[in-house]
């Protein structure tokens, strides 16, 4: 054995190796398992090797969770393709194109949107330069401007949630002007920025208790429970469901 073999010669790695291997475990374990030592033993390198790449940990699993996010948003654009030119349909569609990559990507899900792992992090909704939340965020902006949404008056958005929905007006404008998106800013009021944040929080809300198996109740046909869920949150808004 020459000196090099008995000193340990290390491969070489690339940052696309770590975070294959990094995903790889996600997806086998679940976000804890994605740790420098287990990447690099499956690497054959030591973990001090990582720190060329990653800081720390939590960068590593930040990179994984951008990844991530990459990925899902290419999946719900895809499942546009070939949809109507209608904004009503096509925004129902990425609903329903989350929830199905969701039951799919259960750890995936659960390390970008619901895992302690991501602590300190913003969600995917409220990074706006992020590709999902971008997504979903001009899909809205396009419905908003299609159709006449029916919110509620002003006077009965309680007054401590305000402020905070001023903050997502401004980032929401934000993001649709980037996007090129001719929206008309005056139709961007409070009751808007509410009827937003309420359908996120149903949608979040299904889709955590599904793909967790946390239902309160045996549910024998989940798809037709999501649908009128959508159908209801249409109904409220006063948008059809294709």
């Amino acid at each position: 054995m020459s000196e090099i073999r008995r000193r340990g010669r290390m491969p070489a790695v690339s940052d696309a190796d770590i975070r294959r291997v990094a995903r790889s475990l996600l997806v086998e374990q679940g976000p804890d398992a994605i740790t420098l030592r287990a990447i690099a033993r499956e690497l054959g390198i030591t973990a001090p090797a990582l720190y060329r790449y990653y800081e720390s940990r939590e960068c590593l699993v930040s990179a994984v969770r951008t990844e991530v996010c990459a990925d899902l948003a290419v999946y719900l654009a895809a499942g546009l393709e070939g949809l109507p030119d209608d904004a009503g349909i096509r925004f129902f569609a990425i609903c329903r194109g989350f929830r199905r990559w969701s039951l799919t990507h259960a750890q995936e899900f659960t390390l970008v949107f619901a895992s302690p792992a991501a602590a300190g992090i913003d969600s995917a909704m409220r990074q706006f330069g992020e590709p999902v939340g971008r997504l979903f965020l001009e899909a809205a902006g396009r419905l908003l401007s299609e159709y006449d949404v029916v919110t509620p008056p002003t006077e009965l958005i309680p007054a401590e949630l305000r402020d905070d929905l001023v903050g997502f007006q401004t980032d929401l404008l934000r993001v649709l002007a980037e996007s090129g998106q001719k929206f008309p800013a005056e139709k961007l009021d409070l009751g808007v920025s509410y009827v937003m944040i309420q359908f996120w929080a149903r949608l979040y809300g299904h889709v955590t208790l599904e793909v967790f198996g946390n239902y309160p109740i045996h549910v024998t046909h989940p798809d037709v429970l999501f649908d009128s869920t959508l159908a209801d949150i249409g109904r409220t808004i006063g948008i059809g469901v294709g």
